[in-house]
C-alpha cells in the first residue's frame, strides 16, 4: 500500500519508470502522454543493459531506453541494485513513486522502500492468476477466456502485492500471445494512469490476493514448442497460439524441423483407422492432420531454410512430398 497520497493540486508527482520491452514502454509512453496535463514528472529511466540483437550481433538498447532517449529523459541500466551506489543513486533522484512494467530485475526491499509512495507493477494478468514471467503465453496455453492487467503495489514476492486496480479482457479463439500482448499492453498503459490518479488523491483501496487461487507463469523455453501428437487437436491448437510469435510451436518431421505458425481444430472427431500424426488431406485449405483426439489443419509453416508461408504454398514448392497423405508430421525410424 502506498505510503500515503498527494494533492493533485500541489507538485508533478516524480516518476521513476522501470521496464525493458515493447509492453513497457506502453506504459511509459501513456505517463508522457498525460504528463502535462496530469503534472507527472519522470525524473529518470531504469532499463536492462543493451543486448546483441541480429546476425550482427549489435548491441541495440530496449525499447523503453529508445523511448526515453527520444523525450531526453535520463537512463540507468544497471546489472543489479546489489550495489551501495546504484541504491544511492535512486534515493537521489528524490522520486515520489517508481513505476515498473516488465523491467526484468529482481528489486530489494531497500529500493521498493525508496520512493515516498513506494513501487507499483504493471502485471499481464488478473491477479492471483499468473504470477510471474509469461502470463500472457501462459493464459493462452490453459485456455482461459479472459485476462487482463492488475496493477499492485509491489512487495519482496513474485507478483504477492496488494492489487490496487483492475482492467479486464477477454481472450479470443484465435488470439496469438502476440496479438493478445498487442492488446494489453496499451490496456496497461490505460490503467496505469487511472491507478495514480487514485493515488495521488488517496483514493485507493488495496486488496490482499488470495494464495487459495494463485497459479505460476513460468518462463518459457524453446523445448516447450515441440508437439506432441498425442495430444488432442484442441491442446495442440492452444500450443500453436500460445507460443507465437515465441517460441513457435514445431515438429520434428523427416524434412527436417517444420514451424507451425498457424493451425486450427478441424474435427473433434478421430480416424480409427489412421496412425497418429499422420496426414490425413492436403489441399487448398490446409494439411489435415491425425491427432490423439481430433484432427489438426495446419494453415502456416515453415521448412529450415525457408521463409514461413501458407501450407498452399508449400505444397506447390519442393516440401510437397512431405505434406503428402498419408506421410507423418513425425520423423520416422531409420
Amino acid at each position: 500500500m502506498p505510503h500515503n497520497s498527494i494533492n493533485s493540486n500541489e507538485t508533478p508527482l516524480r516518476i521513476v519508470f522501470a521496464g525493458t520491452p515493447d509492453f513497457a514502454a506502453s506504459s511509459l509512453q501513456a505517463i508522457l502522454d498525460n504528463a502535462e496535463t496530469n503534472q507527472y514528472e519522470i525524473v529518470a529511466v531504469y532499463t536492462q543493459p543493451d543486448r546483441p540483437a541480429g546476425r550482427g550481433q549489435k548491441l541495440v538498447a530496449s525499447p523503453v531506453k529508445q523511448l526515453a532517449q527520444q523525450h531526453n529523459i535520463a537512463v540507468y541500466q544497471p546489472l543489479n541494485f546489489k550495489q551501495d551506489d546504484g541504491k544511492q543513486t535512486l534515493a537521489d533522484l528524490n522520486a515520489d513513486i517508481m513505476i515498473v512494467a516488465a523491467y526484468g530485475i529482481i528489486l530489494p526491499k531497500v529500493v521498493l522502500d525508496t520512493p515516498r509512495l513506494g513501487c507499483i507493477n504493471v502485471h499481464a494478468s488478473l491477479l492471483p492468476r499468473w504470477r510471474g514471467a509469461a502470463p500472457i503465453h501462459r493464459a493462452l496455453l490453459a485456455g482461459d477466456t479472459k485476462t487482463g492487467i492488475t496493477i499492485m503495489q509491489m512487495d519482496v514476492g513474485l507478483d504477492t502485492g496488494d492489487m490496487l486496480l483492475k482492467a479486464e479482457c477477454d481472450i479470443l479463439e484465435d488470439d496469438t500471445s502476440g496479438v493478445l500482448h498487442d492488446r494489453l499492453a496499451p490496456l496497461g498503459g490505460k490503467a496505469l494512469i487511472d491507478a495514480l490518479e487514485k493515488i495521488k488523491v488517496g483514493d485507493i483501496s488495496p486488496e490482499k490476493q488470495d494464495e487459495s487461487l494463485t497459479c505460476y507463469a513460468g518462463k518459457l523455453t524453446k523445448t516447450e514448442g515441440q508437439i506432441d501428437w498425442n495430444q488432442s487437436a484442441k491442446m495442440i491448437a492452444r500450443q500453436v497460439r500460445g507460443l507465437h510469435p515465441w517460441p513457435i510451436a514445431y515438429t520434428q518431421t523427416d524434412a527436417g524441423v517444420m514451424k507451425v505458425h498457424a493451425a486450427q481444430v478441424k474435427s473433434s472427431e478421430t480416424s480409427e483407422s489412421a496412425p497418429v500424426a499422420n496426414i490425413l488431406s492436403s489441399g487448398k485449405e490446409g494439411v489435415v492432420v491425425q491427432t490423439g483426439q481430433g484432427h489438426l489443419i495446419l494453415e502456416n509453416i515453415q521448412f529450415p531454410g525457408g521463409k514461413r508461408m501458407s501450407v498452399q504454398d508449400a505444397l506447390n514448392g519442393k516440401h510437397k512430398a512431405a505434406l503428402s497423405v498419408g506421410t507423418s508430421v513425425v520423423k520416422t525410424d531409420a
